[in-house]
């Protein structure tokens, strides 16, 4: 019930400065990925500080704020900074923004983030196509939101194979290299140990993080159509000589935002037909 109270307190807080604005796809940046949001027709910009009772961003590289705007006329909101269940929030309070982006409108739910490599190394993308998130408390976990979803919700197909289609197309007319894996999350804030990334790769992983698989869980339970894009950052721990750090995470996305923007704007614009 609590959850489901501040939740509609940030919609009436957010809806009420949107002067009838309804965003059809989300995209979450991930970090050193915000920058996209600073190139698309922008409607409104409302940070997370203005929002009462809403998580706040504290890692660097994260904003903290919605972009509202449009690309090539589809009408997007834009989370510039995620929240992360490692800041020390509740699973609730780490998913709310997906919730509420649904609740605003969203129909298609669009992750990124930076991720280190099992399978693939710095500055390559790869498209999400299924999750593991065995290492993180499930975001459905409580009282459900009937308004979203059943009870027990099925995850048999999260990331959407028809936009999946769309991202691999954009990616071969812009001349992107675009991978495909299996995404892993872990509880962060530390990297995992190289006898942890040994499990990973075992258990199927290509790419892992500290995002993105709990925020999938809650958008297939409110009925969104999901892709996702991971930006290697890094290899993972164990895979090379140098000891993991934040900095480099930001450098290479850095380097990867140019290329990044141009396949996503691509991807968004070509998601039109999918829309109601």
């Amino acid at each position: 019930m609590e959850a489901t109270v501040k939740l509609n307190n940030c919609y009436e807080s957010v809806k009420g400065k949107l002067n009838g604005f309804v965003p059809k796809v989300a995209l979450v940046l991930g970090s050193g990925l915000g920058a996209l949001a600073d190139e698309i027709e922008t409607v409104a910009v409302i940070d997370y500080s203005e929002i009462e009772g809403f998580p706040q961003s504290t890692v660097q590289g994260h904003k903290g704020r919605f972009v509202f705007g449009k690309i090539d006329q589809v009408p997007v909101v834009i989370m510039q900074g995620r929240v992360h269940f490692y800041e020390g929030y509740s699973m609730q309070d780490t998913v709310l923004p997906i919730r509420l982006m649904r609740k605003l409108g969203a129909q298609i739910l669009f992750l990124t983030n930076a991720a280190g490599g099992i399978s693939f190394g710095a500055g390559e993308f790869m498209l999400i196509t299924d999750h593991i998130s065995t290492f993180v408390t499930s975001p459905l976990i409580g009282s459900n939101m009937e308004e979203f979803g059943v009870r027990f919700p099925d995850m048999s197909a999260i990331y959407d194979r028809k936009l999946n289609t769309i991202i691999q197309a954009a990616a071969k007319s812009n001349g992107v290299d675009l991978k495909e894996g299996i995404y892993l999350q872990a509880t962060g804030p530390n990297f995992e140990s190289p006898a942890e990334v040994r499990m990973f790769r075992t258990l199927g992983a290509d790419a892992v993080g500290m995002s993105t698989a709990c925020e999938a869980m809650v958008a297939n339970h409110a009925g969104m159509r999901i892709c996702g894009i991971s930006c290697i950052a890094n290899l993972a721990c164990g895979l090379s000589d140098n000891p993991l750090t934040h900095d480099e995470v930001m450098e290479a996305a850095d380097k990867s935002a140019p290329m990044f923007k141009v396949l996503i704007k691509s991807a968004v614009a070509n998601m039109k037909n999918e829309l109601c």
